[in-house]
């Protein structure tokens, strides 16, 4: 996306995002509003665990340089990272490559993904050096070698309160029951709000299921949620001096 803030001619008074939550929690409450507050910031790594090919029958088992064992060992120990810090936390291994690949040879070489979100800057901190820690004490637990590569962070964003609250105001002055939220994916509001007051509304999507065939908002969920969008538009335009 374009950096709004280049554009020297460039006056955003306010902007708002309607979206599917692209989560569980609203339809799970039957709430047909959320009212965005704010979103994770994220952290992404690549990790490489290197050890040693070998032959996976006449190799004893505690001669091995298991590169797979270890990463398995760092993978479960995201998981647990994640949970230590809920019920904001998120931490997901999306990605593993093992090399060579083969049922009868031992590996010795892991490269995966870990990928960390959070809505506070200092938890997102702590949650990096645990990962960091316990990489290095599996590696050398088990005589490998590990290389944590972070090569993306996004700072937490925090929507200027002003227009969530005129979400807020909208769902309240139409009757449907609503809830704050921070997302936990990142949406063009999230850039706009470098530049410009900004706010986004959630509709419930069932299943929590999205970026899918079978994604489906409900008719009556998407009417809510545009008719909300339409009355904080309409609020703040009639306020912005």
């Amino acid at each position: 996306m374009p950096d709004p803030s280049r554009s020297a001619n460039l006056r955003v008074a306010a902007y708002f995002e309607a979206h599917i939550e692209q989560g569980p929690i609203f339809e799970a409450a039957g709430l047909p509003i959320g009212v965005v507050t704010g979103a994770q910031g994220q952290r992404w790594y690549e990790i490489t665990v290197t050890g040693q090919e070998a032959h996976a029958g006449p190799t004893p088992m505690p001669r091995r340089r298991d590169a797979l064992v270890g990463a398995a060992r760092m993978i479960d120990a995201v998981n647990r990272i994640g949970l230590a810090h809920a019920p904001y936390a998120c931490a997901t291994v999306g990605f593993v490559q093992v090399c060579p690949n083969s049922r009868n040879t031992i590996p010795g070489r892991v490269f995966f993904t870990v990928e960390f979100r959070h809505p506070y800057d200092p938890v997102l901190t702590e949650m990096d050096g645990e990962l960091r820690q316990v990489c290095e004490e599996t590696a050398s637990a088990i005589g490998l070698e590990v290389e944590v590569k972070e090569f993306w962070y996004f700072p937490p964003t925090l929507f200027h309160p002003d227009l969530p609250g005129a979400v807020r105001d909208a769902a309240a002055m139409q009757g449907y029951p609503h809830q704050g939220i921070i997302s936990g994916a990142g949406h063009d509001a999230v850039y706009m709000a470098r530049v410009a007051p900004s706010a986004m509304v959630f509709v419930p999507c069932v299943g929590g299921i999205s970026h899918n065939e079978i994604e489906d908002p409900k008719p009556e969920d998407l009417t809510a949620g545009c008719n909300v969008l339409l009355n904080a538009v309409l609020k703040r335009a009639n306020t912005e001096g």
